[in-house]
């Protein structure tokens, strides 16, 4: 039989799942690390659902001397503080004993970039002569196009494009629609694939629009490995991931002069402080850029001088 706070647990993941409608992955996320509090407490003797601040930061404490990343201590605080908004809310305890609590400095990670000649190289590698080479051209091409996450566009559906007027109807995280416009090479890939490539992959009634060669939609876990099957034909010395795309989409709008709140609303960020971190590799590459062209730079001494 589930202990009490299990069946909490329990509660609040059907509370993410459906009202708040959380993806599967983020879903998984919380369920591991409030299984993992709530053997933490049992260990330590701690009530789960009434510890103080101190019990919080003694969990934190426990997951540092276990060598845990700064990163991933944050995230398990940031679940149980979404699990104790819960519980406040449904007045199953009277206060929220993680206030008070500091949440573990990160450092964050430069995230990666790919060069606009390895995206032409990659966006160019599939087969065009056969479906799933068509298919894997069109999904190339619209990550880059729109930055979409990898679980949004396997969310797409065939009416979710509008190819008339260019653009394309995501839902992102907590189930928000938005708008994305995509560039004519795009559209012509898209159109290519729905043609030629999509009825060959159609093995029963869907509207999902990227499909597997079995007829399934198209998955995450498959879409990483589209990628890098891809990544090695092109011979790739890194092995990106999709979420590289979307790194890159919104780099090099920046680099190009596109202005913050425009690249906010392409992504679906919420906070535009989230936005502005690109800002800052968009300048850590024009400062590189600067030091390896000006004559004058530290890294071209013989010119200038």
């Amino acid at each position: 039989m589930p202990t009490e706070p299990e069946l909490q647990v329990e509660r609040f993941i059907t509370h993410i799942s459906v009202e708040r409608g959380y993806s599967s992955h983020t879903i998984r996320a919380y369920e591991g690390d409030l299984r993992d509090y709530l053997a933490w407490s049992e260990r330590t003797g701690t009530d789960p659902h009434t510890p103080s601040a101190r019990d919080i930061r003694r969990y934190l404490a426990h997951l540092d001397a276990a060598g845990y990343a700064r990163r991933t201590m944050a995230r398990r605080l940031a679940s149980i503080r979404a699990y104790f908004s819960f519980l406040l809310e449904e007045s199953v305890i009277a206060a929220d004993p993680t206030q008070g609590v500091g949440t573990p400095r990160t450092g964050r990670r430069v995230p990666t970039v790919l060069p606009p000649t390895d995206i032409r190289t990659l966006l160019d590698a599939p087969d065009a002569s056969t479906p799933i080479g068509l298919r894997d051209r069109a999904v190339l091409e619209l990550l880059y196009a729109t930055g979409i996450r990898a679980a949004e566009l396997c969310s797409l559906t065939v009416s979710s494009l509008e190819l008339s007027s260019g653009t394309v109807r995501v839902f992102g995280k907590g189930s928000k629609e938005r708008v994305v416009p995509v560039h004519r090479h795009c559209i012509a890939r898209l159109t290519e694939y729905l043609r030629q490539g999509r009825p060959a992959l159609v093995k029963r009634p869907t509207d999902a629009l990227f499909l597997s060669s079995r007829g399934n939609p198209l998955s995450p876990d498959a879409l990483r490995r589209l990628l890098k099957r891809h990544l090695v034909a092109t011979g790739a010395l890194q092995n990106y991931s999709p979420h590289a795309l979307r790194h890159s989409f919104a780099t090099h709008l920046l680099e190009a002069g596109a202005d913050l709140r425009t690249v906010q609303e392409l992504l679906g960020h919420v906070a535009l402080t989230t936005t502005q971190f690109y800002t800052h590799v968009s300048m850590k590459r024009l400062q590189d850029v600067h030091r390896q062209a000006h004559p004058r730079a530290e890294r071209n001494p013989g010119i200038g001088r």
